[in-house]
């Protein structure tokens, strides 16, 4: 159900099918781009220090909410903190976040991530995927987000509400059922339309296609599936996803797809998705704090018929 609330917002929209980032084609930044330039261009600053934290000593989403955690019980309230001061502040909790889910290292974050995932030869292509995911309108993340921060709660705060959103099936974790419904047809690509009709016969939405958002395909997924070798289940899916159902792939299919392309751990799409939309909600929570307006939308209520309040009658009167 998409409508209400709607915000203004200069950061990232989809018009005609197509991701922009401040007016900028987020497909065509992503083939060069770097995730600390966008950040420079969704936050209007650069982002003040390289990636070079001690990290976790177990990293991954897990340690990244600890550590979110963690630094909403220090930090203060947002309310009153200039622009400036905020942009330090996005930086500070940036950081942590890459430090709690890739561990010790340094340098740009697509070669710190390859590096944790132990795919070094892959580093463009998570560059890719950086850039690809950083930012996406107002998404159930950003919009958890940008509610936090809209009380005059702290940034890492925001981010803590942020990564939690992110973490339903419905959202940042949607590339895990398409990782289990590949699997599923792995070991007989060949049979992957009865696969995929026994899995509607079932009751269940396909995973990986469609984006209401984007009626002709994601070109997001379009565009990071050219970037690697997608395995032979992945494209015997594509083919009978467009036979059967008529959808094009998403984003999470296209992370599902890069998970099993280069023998990745099943928590990757996850930190790849976390460590690139904290910068988006970063944004966000910083045009919301200058703003200066608390989100509060109203309720509509579909309850019972409500016993009307009668002065008269409550003070006794005839």
């Amino acid at each position: 159900n998409w409508g209400d609330p709607v915000l203004p917002s200069a950061i990232s929209t989809v018009s005609n099918g197509r991701l922009y980032y401040r007016g900028r084609d987020a497909v065509v930044l992503s083939r060069t781009a770097t995730l600390e330039q966008v950040v420079e261009l969704l936050w209007g600053g650069p982002l003040d220090a390289e990636l070079s934290g001690a990290g976790s000593a177990r990293p991954g989403p897990a340690a990244a909410l600890a550590a979110l955690a963690q630094l909403t019980a220090t930090s203060p309230p947002s309310l009153g903190r200039s622009p400036f001061v905020l942009r330090k502040d996005a930086a500070r909790v940036f950081h942590a976040v890459a430090d709690a889910l890739l561990g010790p290292g340094a340098g740009p974050a697509h070669q710190r991530l390859a590096n944790h995932l132990g795919r070094p030869e892959a580093a463009d292509t998570f560059r890719r995927a950086l850039v690809l995911l950083a930012d996406h309108e107002l998404n159930a993340s950003t919009f958890a987000a940008r509610v936090t921060v809209s009380t005059g709660a702290s940034l890492a705060g925001g981010a803590l509400s942020g990564l939690a959103a992110l973490n339903g099936p419905l959202h940042g974790i949607a590339s895990n059922t398409v990782l289990a419904l590949a699997h599923d047809i792995e070991p007989d690509p060949s049979g992957v339309e009865t696969a995929l009709r026994d899995w509607l016969g079932e009751g269940r939405v396909v995973p990986g296609f469609g984006h209401r958002l984007y009626p002709y395909g994601d070109p997001r997924a379009a565009e990071l599936l050219r970037a690697f070798d997608v395995p032979a289940g992945y494209r015997a899916l594509l083919d009978a996803a467009d036979a059967i159902i008529g959808d094009h792939p998403n984003v999470d299919f296209a992370l599902a797809a890069l998970t099993d392309a280069y023998g990745l751990p099943p928590d990757a799409p996850l930190t790849i998705f976390a460590l690139a939309r904290t910068t988006g909600w970063l944004a966000h929570m910083q045009e919301q704090i200058n703003s200066s307006s608390i989100i509060r939308p109203r309720a509509r209520y579909i309850g019972v018929p409500l016993q009307l309040y009668d002065a008269e009658a409550a003070q006794g009167n005839p």
